[in-house]
């Protein structure tokens, strides 16, 4: 395959990142076993790695684009986790009332 622009960052990577990692954090405050919190967790993680992973396999982004893909995701996902919490969208007795 030949790629004939640059991409910095990997705008994949990111979209996964961002997507996946949103989803797990915003769901798992919603969800009650902490099993299922830490494997959403870890399967949202999986994927996002999987695909910036694909994009250096495949050689169409270089590790750099991919790492600044991933950090811009996780960086919108902690923004908002942190807005959603901030503005009370996860209610603690949500949880208490359920357990």
């Amino acid at each position: 395959m030949i790629v004939a622009n640059a991409s910095f960052p990997s705008g994949h990577a990111f979209g996964a990142a961002m997507v996946y990692l949103t989803l797990a954090a915003l769901l798992t405050f919603r969800m009650q076993p902490r099993a299922a919190r830490v494997i959403l967790l870890v399967l949202a993680i999986g994927v996002a790695l999987a695909v910036g992973v694909s994009r250096v396999a495949l050689g169409v982004h270089w590790p750099s684009d991919v790492l600044a893909g991933w950090a811009a995701g996780s960086a919108w996902a902690l923004a908002n986790w942190i807005i959603a919490n901030a503005t009370g969208w996860f209610d603690a007795r949500d949880r208490s009332e359920s357990a």
